[in-house]
């Protein structure tokens, strides 16, 4: 009973939502240079809400840092961000912005002087339900 109730509320928070709420799924194929210095990757997310996959890499590039989404696929949902975060939840973070769609090639940067030893997770993080939609460490 407790596990339909859960369903029950996962399907309300997603499905509550017009399809104006949700995050584009028009695939973006932002240019990623990849000249710069790697610092940082990953090659899955964990995902608590639907399915997602890709790779991220952390570049530093004229003295910027950004974090590069490559072949991202998400599952959708309102107000999709990503942030950095120094824990795999949403507790001590950066919002790096909105998602810019469920999936394709896409270029975030992160503020100067960020600590980049302190912030080792990457998340998509639904701010509307403050729903963890998923999330990987940067290593």
């Amino acid at each position: 009973m407790n596990k339909l109730i859960l369903i029950v509320l996962l399907l309300a928070i997603v499905e509550g939502c017009t399809k104006e709420d949700r995050t584009s799924t028009t695939p973006i194929d932002e240019v990623i240079d990849t000249t710069g210095q790697k610092l940082r990757k990953w090659v899955s997310l964990a995902t608590d809400l639907g399915q997602g996959m890709g790779t991220a890499k952390v570049y530093k590039q004229n003295n910027q840092l950004l974090l590069a989404l490559v072949d991202m696929i998400i599952s959708n949902g309102p107000d999709l961000h990503i942030y950095l975060s120094k824990e795999a939840d949403p507790i001590n973070f950066i919002d790096l912005g909105k998602l810019e769609s469920t999936n394709g090639n896409q270029v975030y940067e992160i503020p100067v002087n960020t600590d980049l030893s302190m912030y080792n997770h990457a998340l998509v993080h639904c701010q509307l339900y403050n729903h963890l939609f998923g999330n990987t460490e940067l290593k």
